[in-house]
């Protein structure tokens, strides 16, 4: 039985086989010529302003994971879009209970003051 997984197990050795020597080479054979300019973290172009170790706020975090949710979200609604008329009014009842859901979530972070950027 064991034999059915051996290509199985063989490619994934091939893989990481692969991912180990493309690090490898690509440390070994690319030049180093550390400058100051290199080194410094770079901003779309602009010169950096302030420190990089710059703290941020709760909120831009906040905002963030709240981005991801609803982002989440769309991820869902594509597949049910696409499949709409196939599922007929069991599909748009579950898609509309979980937006009623969502929407909740959403006017609560709304009143909290969340997605308000001070």
């Amino acid at each position: 039985m064991i034999q059915e997984y051996i290509p199985i197990l063989l490619f994934l050795g091939f893989i990481v086989a692969n991912a180990i020597g493309m690090l490898v080479f690509s440390h070994i054979l690319s030049p180093r010529r550390p400058t100051k300019i290199k080194a410094s973290p770079y901003e779309s172009g602009m010169p950096p302003l302030g420190s990089t170790r710059e703290r941020f706020s709760v909120k831009f975090y906040l905002i963030a994971m709240l981005f991801i949710v609803f982002d989440i979200e769309v991820v869902f609604l594509i597949p049910w879009g696409v499949q709409f008329r196939k599922l007929g009014l069991t599909g748009f009842v579950a898609m509309a209970i979980f937006i009623l859901v969502l929407e909740v979530g959403h006017a609560y972070a709304w009143k909290r003051g969340a997605l308000e950027w001070d």
